[in-house]
């Protein structure tokens, strides 16, 4: 029996190297004053449909199903809509501004292609309670120090 299309097993290097990834962003964005989080994997489908109903993700790419209950449910496509509820219904308003960390697995029905995957790993910076310019900043230099900790060249840009 062969994996689903569009996603993979990790094994053997490929997993030291996925897991040192991982470990680098978790070391790295301690240093930076964020604190990790863990969101669920699944979340109502009414809260990614809250990006936007002509959005590509909520009309072509989620996973949604019904429970038990008949309850709209969908494996969460990105993390920020989860990110924000939490913020709201989990108490986090009260360590304003708070800079969050998480990272896992997401689920998008993609055309699976080379490099692209319905199961993929994604990392996530988020400052929250802030409309401060200097969030973006500290967010830019998080990731630009992940990305040296991972042996990126030091010249990349962006166009």
């Amino acid at each position: 029996m062969q994996p689903i299309r569009g996603t993979q097993d990790i094994f053997g290097e490929d997993f030291d190297r996925f897991r040192y990834v991982i470990d680098t962003f978790n070391t790295t964005y301690e240093l930076f004053g964020f604190q990790g989080a863990s969101l669920p994997v699944i979340e109502k489908t009414e809260l990614f449909a809250r990006l936007g109903e002509s959005s590509d993700i909520v009309s072509k790419e989620m996973y949604t199903f019904s429970d038990r209950n008949d309850e709209s449910i969908s494996l969460r496509p990105e993390f920020t809509a989860g990110i924000a509820r939490a913020y709201l219904s989990s108490g986090w308003q009260q360590y304003s501004p708070i800079k969050v960390a998480t990272s896992g697995p997401l689920f998008r029905y993609d055309s699976p292609q080379k490099g692209r995957y319905r199961q993929f790993h994604q990392f996530d910076l988020d400052i929250l309670g802030t409309e401060a310019p200097v969030a973006d900043a500290i967010i830019i230099q998080t990731a630009w120090k992940i990305l040296q900790e991972c042996g990126a060249p030091g010249d990349i840009f962006v166009e």
